[in-house]
């Protein structure tokens, strides 16, 4: 991690409340570099976070079989692992609604009347799901009031600059550049 600040005392400041965020998340070993710009004088905050890769998605068939019945028109779920049974109601009840959803056993659950493809339906992502945690510890670390966000991120990489001004081209090639030198290979 490298915090860059005109004033030393701040940079200590700013990492040791980006440690206990990455703490407080339980994200720290999750993301594999990081670099942080801050300058209250002007003022802007950038930061670029390089996120280590996840386990695959899961999906649907990695976790049940299922069936349709045409004659009952309900496609019948059996899970083979409840471990990510919350994960699949969830994604359910968003495809189809509650009210079409019936769960008569902890093994078991019923669709009434589907529409939904439920084929190759990723129950739970990793990936997405890391990087819903860095988005919230990235707003956590933000400093209050700065509302103007500019989102750069690629790939394994989150960036934004910040301010609670007008953005300045200048910022975007910095945080461009913190980019490029976390996607730079170490050699220590």
């Amino acid at each position: 991690m490298l915090v860059e600040c005109y004033d030393p005392k701040g940079a200590e400041v700013y990492e040791l409340i980006i440690r206990q965020v990455l703490q407080d998340l339980q994200i720290g070993r999750s993301i594999s570099d990081m670099r942080v710009f801050v300058d209250p004088r002007e003022p802007v905050f950038i930061i670029a976070i390089k996120v280590e890769k996840t386990a695959s998605p899961i999906a649907l068939e990695d976790l049940a079989v299922y069936e349709y019945d045409e004659e009952e028109d309900t496609t019948t779920i059996r899970i083979k692992d409840e471990t990510y049974l919350p994960n699949l109601l969830e994604k359910l009840w968003e495809l189809e609604g509650r009210g079409k959803i019936s769960q008569p056993s902890r093994f078991e659950v019923i669709i009434h009347h589907p529409t939904a493809q439920i084929d190759g339906l990723i129950i739970y992502d990793p990936a997405q799901n890391l990087r819903r945690k860095v988005y919230d510890a990235i707003f956590r670390i933000l400093p209050e009031g700065f509302r103007v966000v500019r989102d750069l991120s690629e790939k394994d990489i989150i960036a934004m600059t910040c301010t609670d001004e007008l953005l300045k081209e200048e910022w975007i090639d910095k945080c461009r550049e913190m980019i490029e030198d976390l996607k730079t290979p170490k050699t220590y």
